[in-house]
């Protein structure tokens, strides 16, 4: 499961050459609203970035782990007050970043709060299976606290993907 402290970044290393930002070969972002409706925006502008940069073989997996990411920041991390930004105070955000090999999906959100995997066997329920899912179809993930002037935190997936064309 994602973990926290000196280890939250560990899966972004496993088994892959060391990560350079100033190796990305792609990024983008997008604001999201603080409604329900923002986890379909953020499928959209996942699906149209990855047709851009060309990622199909992850398409599925790395669509559903945006939804959950973003759906568990709009449930969980949201006080009430917060009510649909503008591009720079959006309480909710998507970044995408592709390296040559892999994909990071980060969404970044207000709260203080660990993302903690519910503790559930009870597979058949409607909610509490959100990081599960993740840490199903993603290679890895975690999430680490914001410094500086952004209040909150960033949770993101790492997936593999095939180098480009």
């Amino acid at each position: 499961m994602g973990t926290n402290g000196s280890t939250m970044l560990k899966p972004l290393r496993q088994g892959l050459p060391p990560l350079d930002p100033a190796a990305v070969s792609s990024a983008a972002s997008c604001a999201l609203p603080a409604r329900y409706e923002a986890v379909r925006e953020a499928r959209r502008f996942t699906r149209d970035t990855l047709d851009q940069w060309g990622v199909g073989d992850r398409f599925d997996d790395i669509c559903l782990v945006v939804s959950e990411l973003v759906t568990n920041a709009l449930r969980h991390a949201l006080p009430g007050e917060h009510a649909g930004p503008d591009e720079h105070t959006a309480p909710v955000r998507l970044h995408l970043m592709r390296w040559a090999e892999r994909l990071v999906c980060a969404v970044r959100d207000p709260s203080h709060e660990t993302p903690v995997p519910r503790d559930s066997d009870d597979f058949a329920a409607e909610s509490g299976r959100g990081l599960f899912l993740v840490d199903s179809f993603a290679d890895g993930w975690g999430w680490h606290p914001l410094a500086g002037p952004l209040e909150g935190k960033l949770v993101w997936a790492m997936f593999r993907v095939n180098p480009p064309a």
